[in-house]
Formats: structure tokens, sequence, C-alpha cells
């Protein structure tokens, strides 16, 4: 009888234990979305990790999926369309629950979009937009805004009159073409400034440094330069400082980078535009959680623009 009694309070303990670890269980999968999240796998195809940019954006949506318990999978294009088009069919083969594209080329990632619609894999854009294919969602600033402020504060820091330069991004996609539009919209108002070079150095440091070098040799009067990323406004500054010109030429660039914000602080660069590529990355995956849990997402995320000058330099935040 005691060898009975005690099966039958062994198996009692057996019983109630599992009964309690089913009911933990059921509270840990219920009550903690972080674990539901590690099973989502997102691919993120940066367009390059050669530019601090795209670094900060990428450093972005990594802190957010890992707060999430979230696989990302980031590639980088190198700049190159045709790889960004492998790149995106390596990751719709790894079997991603949605694709965040960061375009090489707005043409050229339309077809990479088309693609994972094919594979019923939902596409966000960010920072630059896709030309083609079925878009959830884009996630970005707004670029005509961001030149329509770069005009105003050249118009008043020469009050209405002198002659500017504009240093332009990449024509192919729609950032570029809108810093363009939204600075040169302003300014075609403005009668006493004269746009006396306005060419592409492709949101690239470098390609800046020589195209403000050749600009700097032809013209011996230079008020303003706007360059429509802070890549290539601190490629212009290195061309402006070498060439002795810095006190003469009012300088404005976009984004709000770091190195930027600290040519702002040494009072070598006039201003930026904050556009910080960290919350890009963050929104991004925000809105890709909110899409793969069936909530409705805007189909245009527009984050807020600033322009940073030495007065508010310490204020903005870029992360």
């Amino acid at each position: 009888m005691k060898k009975i009694l005690s099966t039958l309070a062994l198996v009692l303990l057996l019983a109630l234990a599992a009964c309690g670890g089913n009911d933990d269980t059921e509270k840990d999968s219920s009550g903690d979305t972080n674990d539901a999240s590690g099973d989502i796998k997102i691919g993120l195809a940066v367009n390059t990790l050669n530019n601090p940019f795209f670094v900060d954006l990428k450093d972005g949506a990594e802190a957010t999926a890992e707060e999430n318990g979230i696989n990302l999978v980031v590639t980088d294009s190198q700049g190159d369309p045709g790889k960004q088009m492998s790149d995106v069919e390596n990751l719709l083969q790894q079997g991603i629950d949605l694709l965040i594209l960061n375009p090489v080329d707005s043409d050229a990632a339309g077809q990479a979009a088309l693609l994972a619609n094919d594979q019923n894999v939902p596409v966000i854009t960010v920072d630059r937009q896709a030309s083609d294919g079925e878009i959830v969602a884009h996630v970005g600033f707004d670029a005509l805004k961001s030149g329509g402020i770069a005009a105003s504060y050249l118009e008043e820091a020469l009050g209405g009159e002198g002659k500017v330069v504009e240093i332009q991004g990449i024509l192919g996609t729609n950032v570029g073409q809108d810093r363009s539009k939204g600075f040169n919209d302003h300014m075609s108002g403005v009668e006493g400034i004269e746009i006396i070079a306005s060419q592409s150095a492709n949101f690239d440091r470098g390609e800046a440094l020589s195209v403000m070098e050749d600009i700097l040799q032809a013209n011996d009067e230079i008020d303003a330069v706007y360059a429509a990323n802070d890549e290539m406004v601190l490629g212009a500054l290195s061309a402006i400082e070498s060439a002795g010109r810095l006190d003469d030429i009012k300088i404005i660039g976009t984004d709000a980078i770091d190195p930027a914000m600290e040519a702002i602080r040494e009072g070598r660069l006039d201003a930026t535009i904050a556009e910080p590529p960290f919350f890009l990355g963050r929104e991004a995956i925000n809105a890709a959680i909110k899409t793969l849990d069936g909530e409705e997402v805007e189909e245009m995320i527009t984050l807020e623009n600033t322009l940073v000058t030495e007065e508010n330099v310490d204020e903005v935040k870029t992360r």
C-alpha cells in the first residue's frame, strides 16, 4: 500500500509540474512580442556601405531589429545596380519574410521589387524610391523640402544677392532629382542670385572634391555652395579650404552626418539639413514589423528634416 501511495503521489506531482510548465509557456508566447518576432527574417539591401550615411541607416535598422528579436540580413550592393539585383535574389532564396530596399538606382530597384512581388514578399523602400513594383511603404525625408530649405538659407545668408554653385547628387534617384528641384525652384524666384555652376558629383566625397576644384579655378567670384549631401559638402569644403577661399563662401550640405556636424561646431561649415539616416533605418524596421503583424502602414512615411547651424548643432538629435 505504501508503494502504491508513493507512486500515486509521484504521478500527481509530475502532472502538476507539467501543467505549471504549460502555463508559463503560454504566458511567454502571448505576452512577449520579442519572442514572437524571433522567427521573422527581414532582408535589408543597402545601396552602399562605403558612405557614412548608409552605415548609419544600417545601424538604425540593426539596433531596432535587435530590440525586437528580429533576424536582419544586410547586404552591401557597393553602388552597383546589378549587384543589388543579385543581392535581392540571394535574400529571397534565404526565405526572408520582407524586403527593405535602399535603391542604388530607382529604375533598377523597380525590377528588384517586381522580383520580390512575384514571390509574395512585401517590399518597403527606404531613403530612395523604386520606380516600379508594389511597394508597401516608403520611408524617407521630403527631398524637395530639403532643397528648398537650403535655398532659403542661402538667400537669407547672402542678402538675396550672389553667385551660387550647386553640387548635385545621383540624378538617377528621386532624392538627387528632388533636392535639386527644390533648390532650383526656390532660387528661380530670387532675382539677385545666379547659379553659376550646377554639376553632379554622385553623392561622392572624392568626386565633389574634384568638381569643386574645377569650379573654383573657373570662377573668381563664388559666394555660396550648396551640396546635396554631406559627403559631397565635405569634399567641396576641402577644395575650398585648399584654395584659401573659406572666408568668402557660404557652404551648406544635407544629411547631418557626424563629420558635417563637427565641421559646423568648428566653424568650417555654415549649415546642413538634418535628415538623420539612423532614424530611417529605425522607422523602416518599425514599418516592417507592422506590415508583418497585419497592421495598416502609411504608404509614405515622411520624417522631419531640420536646418542645422552653429546655433542649434548641439540640440539636433541624430540617433
